[in-house]
């Protein structure tokens, strides 16, 4: 049998001196979605049309997104994903050569479009509308997922989400915990899963309301966050970091939990402070942190994001997050630190 010819070897990066530098690697398999954005001055009715204005195209898809924000925090990143043979695709090609992410399993297809989203948002509420087509993200497979042996190998931390099929992220669980790396599942948009997809989980990322929904509750039940997470616990995951919002994360564990505190700051737009949450997580996770550490790292750069509009816009980089620290008398984490040779800023 031939071997896979992207079943390669990671190239080395080297520092001035020829000694190996070490990143923290980490695949994303997942999604990316276009969103055109217009904005309305009230939300049309069946059947009627009305003037929009702020016409916008932006980057999306929760596994891009997370693969960016990684990038941006200094990770070597491999993005394992499908995209049409169209102009979007282009575009989301574009954005991770320019983010540094390896895109060699960014698969490009005539089979379907590039995923997209239609968002109408009501000037003064904010109230919006949605309607997504998923496009290539349906065709997104185990077999892809296998494929990619030398990125999921080579990983600290494999990282996925729910918005391409079941199938792929159970795929990109099991060969990372096959291959001994750390498996982050972020469950948006959240749906019911088999306790043998929950089992290959070793930190499972849910807001309050995901979290009620995989424990089979009502969204609106008023159990404790920690009693939700611990029957996360009992269905296999091995660890759970509930995200809460403005009031930081829960840690729960089979022998501890401990709430991590979010820094109060401004929020201009929350959007893309979930997936800025799990890039910070996995990324500290992969250089090595303490879950602990990893989760109040996370809280850092989940909450700057909600400091300014639009999610590819929000996710902080690394000097950004240095700064941030620094300007509270913190001492920013060692790994941080870390000459970049790619010089991301």
């Amino acid at each position: 049998m031939r071997a896979d010819p992207r079943c390669r070897a990671v190239p080395r990066r080297f520092n001035i001196s020829g000694a190996p530098l070490i990143l923290p690697r980490i695949t994303v398999v997942g999604s990316y979605a276009t969103g055109l954005t217009l904005k309305v001055k009230r939300l049309p009715s069946p059947g009627e049309t009305v003037l929009a204005s702020g016409y916008r195209v932006d980057y999306g898809g929760k596994g891009s997104n997370q693969a960016v924000g990684c990038a941006r925090l200094g990770a070597e990143v491999a993005f394992v994903a499908r995209i049409g043979k169209d102009d979007f695709g282009g575009m989301a090609l574009r954005l991770y050569r320019e983010e540094g992410i390896d895109v060699a399993f960014v698969q490009q297809t005539a089979e379907q479009s590039t995923g997209v989203g239609f968002i109408l948002v009501e000037a003064g509420s904010g109230n919006n509308c949605i309607a997504l087509d998923p496009g290539a993200n349906e065709l997104l497979s185990p077999a892809d997922v296998a494929r990619c042996c030398a990125a999921l190998k080579s990983a600290a931390v494999v990282l996925t989400q729910l918005e391409t099929p079941v199938a792929a992220a159970e795929a990109a669980l099991s060969h990372g915990r096959a291959n001994g790396g750390t498996t982050i599942l972020n469950p948006a948009p959240v749906r019911s899963l088999p306790a043998s997809v929950l089992q290959l989980v070793d930190v499972l990322t849910p807001n309050q309301t995901e979290a009620k929904v995989l424990t089979g509750r009502d969204p609106d039940d008023r159990s404790e966050p920690e009693e939700v997470a611990r029957d996360l616990l009992r269905l296999g995951v091995r660890q759970v970091v509930m995200t809460l919002g403005e009031h930081g994360a829960l840690i729960v564990t089979a022998s501890s939990s401990k709430h991590i505190p979010a820094t109060p700051l401004r929020a201009v737009d929350t959007t893309g402070a979930g997936d800025a949450f799990n890039a910070g997580l996995a990324t500290a996770l992969a250089s090595g942190e303490s879950l602990e550490s990893a989760v109040e790292f996370g809280v850092v750069t989940g909450g700057m994001a909600v400091t300014k509009e639009g999610v590819i816009p929000s996710l902080p980089r690394r000097d950004e997050v240095v700064q941030f620290y620094q300007q509270r008398s913190l001492q920013p984490p060692e790994w941080l630190l870390t000459s970049d040779p790619m010089n991301r800023k």
